[in-house]
C-alpha cells in the first residue's frame, strides 16, 4: 500500500469509495466536479494495483484551522492502519502549511481520539464551517462529534511521514 497525493485519475476511485459511506448516510456525497475542483486537497491510499483503497481531504479554512474531510477506507482494510496513515498525512501537510489546528466532524470519535484528537464542543468552531451541513444526510439532526488536534496535542512525526507531507505540500 502506498500513501500519496491524489491525482485526477484517482477521482473515480475516490468518488466510489466516498459513495459507499454516503449511501450509509455517514458522509456527504461528492460529485466528480467537486472532487476534480478539490483534488489538491486529497491524499489517497492505493494498493499494489494502484486502486484507491482509502482517501482523505484536508480543507484549509483559515490561517490556523483546517478540516479533515472525506476520510474513507475500504472495508476490507479497516483496522489495518490505513485511516491512521491518512489522518497523519493531513497533520503533516497542515504543519508544512503552518496551520496549527485540524478539526473533524465525525461519527468515528474513538478513532480520532486514538489519533491524538480531543472532543470539543461544536460551538467552539467558527460559523463558516457549517456551510456544507445542509448537504449532510443527517441534517438537521447531527449525530457527529467535533474533534480537534492542535500543535500542543501532537507527538513528533516520523521521518517518512514528514517526507510524504513535504512533497505533498509543494503541490499545494
Amino acid at each position: 500500500m502506498n500513501i500519496r497525493p491524489a491525482r485526477v485519475s484517482d477521482v473515480p476511485g475516490i468518488q466510489e469509495l466516498v459513495g459507499v459511506f454516503a449511501d450509509r448516510k455517514l458522509m456527504i456525497r461528492r460529485t466528480k466536479a467537486e472532487l476534480y475542483e478539490s483534488i489538491r486537497e486529497f491524499c489517497v491510499a492505493v494498493d499494489d494495483e494502484n486502486r484507491v483503497v482509502g482517501c482523505v481531504a484536508l480543507h484549509v479554512f483559515w490561517e490556523d484551522l483546517a478540516e479533515i474531510r472525506c476520510l474513507a477506507v475500504a472495508e476490507a482494510l479497516q483496522g489495518e492502519g490505513v485511516g491512521r496513515k491518512l489522518v497523519d498525512w493531513c497533520w503533516e501537510v497542515a504543519r508544512e502549511l503552518e496551520v496549527k489546528s485540524i478539526f473533524a466532524l465525525t461519527t468515528a470519535t474513538e478513532f480520532f481520539l486514538r489519533c491524538g484528537y480531543r472532543v470539543i464542543e461544536k460551538t467552539e468552531l467558527p460559523h463558516e464551517i457549517w456551510s456544507e451541513c445542509v448537504r449532510c444526510p443527517a441534517f438537521p439532526e447531527c449525530r457527529e462529534s467535533a474533534v480537534l488536534r492542535s500543535g500542543d496535542d501532537v507527538p513528533q512525526a516520523t521521518a517518512r511521514t514528514r517526507v510524504l507531507a513535504s512533497s505533498a505540500a509543494r503541490l499545494f
